[in-house]
């Protein structure tokens, strides 16, 4: 089912938290909506569900308006954070629920109540744990059941407002795959609100990033992360070095007075404060550089292990620059409090937050 906003704004207060956003999510598409707290985003999602109602704008389901229906005629399914389990129900009960309260003309026999709810903890990978509680499952389990609850009813488009955020590294990933395969198997438009970049990278085939209520880049994960629109995208985006330069023309100049070459796509204004930005992992070092380029001088201020790569803390007329190499690249030699020049291989310049 594809879902189309117009001109959404929800305030709260004199708070915009949703502030004019226009948005259509293709039916069977899998949507990520990033931002940081209070960015709008899980608004958005509370809009398209209806639990909130927004003060202007327009929202339509299949091309069918959806403001004037109540949540359980939208045909969605809504998965929160905190699970949302009755405690007191088994998790058969618990994903039969959204079945069983329907009214009598549209209501499951209970014998196809059974067969669903043993069909959904096979699906969700829970066979034969119908009868437990939910306190008697990992938080992973209990976010299954959430998903199976929401299926049961056959939504045909999924909502899930930071389903993971409560869980450890290792099951946030696993049960990201997991819900990866659902949707290549079910085909449902899924829209996902998560606060983790990474998570949105993995999952999604197109994702929003929101800021103070307004969409500020509406992109592919691979085209997003390679040409974000704004600093505040690249900053959200991951690590990112940071420096301020003025503009001159087509080539960005630090205090120093070191130059490089702007993007063919970026031309900040002259007029206002700009910053080169470049990740950590586009920084090349050496403790005495032999190679044409642009090498800067830096002290080594701390050496970060991190499994299959070393993080290089250095300082730079007074500026702390990230460095991220594979540990066999690491220069031979460099320790804490040793000089090493280091160079970016690559950099876009923004004008400033």
């Amino acid at each position: 089912m594809q879902i189309e906003m117009s001109g959404i704004v929800c305030r709260y207060g004199e708070t915009p938290a949703v502030d004019g956003v226009d948005l259509t999510v293709g039916e069977g598409e899998f949507l990520a909506l990033l931002g940081p707290s209070g960015s709008g985003k899980t608004t958005l999602l509370r809009i398209m569900a209806g639990l909130e109602m927004p003060e202007a704008g327009g929202l339509a389901l299949a091309g069918k308006n959806a403001l004037a229906l109540p949540p359980n005629k939208r045909h969605i399914g809504f998965v929160f954070q905190n699970y949302a389990l009755f405690r007191h129900m088994t998790v058969a009960r618990n994903i039969a629920f959204g079945l069983e309260v329907r009214p009598g003309s549209t209501r499951p026999s209970k014998q196809q109540i059974r067969e669903r709810v043993a069909e959904l903890l096979d699906l969700v990978q829970l066979p034969g744990m119908g009868g437990r509680l939910p306190a008697q499952l990992s938080g992973g389990q209990r976010q299954r059941v959430a998903l199976a609850r929401a299926l049961a009813i056959e939504p045909r488009i999924l909502l899930l407002d930071e389903p993971f955020g409560a869980l450890d590294a290792k099951v946030r990933a696993e049960l990201g795959e997991w819900l990866k395969a659902l949707h290549k198997r079910l085909g449902l438009t899924i829209v996902f609100v998560t606060h983790d970049q990474e998570e949105a990278m993995n999952l999604a085939q197109r994702i929003v990033v929101m800021r103070r209520g307004r969409i500020e880049q509406d992109d592919a994960p691979a085209r997003l992360y390679a040409e974000p629109a704004s600093a505040f995208v690249y900053d959200f985006l991951g690590a990112a070095n940071r420096l301020p330069c003025r503009v001159e023309g087509s080539r960005a100049y630090l205090a120093d007075g070191t130059g490089f070459d702007l993007p063919a796509s970026i031309r900040p204004s002259e007029a206002t404060r700009s910053s080169l930005w470049f990740r950590p992992h586009q920084v090349a070092l050496e403790p005495t550089p032999d190679t044409a380029g642009t090498w800067l001088p830096g002290t080594v201020r701390d050496i970060i292990a991190a499994g299959p790569h070393v993080r290089i803390l250095l300082d730079h007329a007074g500026a702390s620059i990230a460095a991220l190499l594979p540990a066999e690249e690491l220069p031979p030699g460099l320790t804490i409090g040793s000089l090493c020049h280091w160079s970016p291989q690559s950099w876009r310049v923004y004008g400033d937050i």
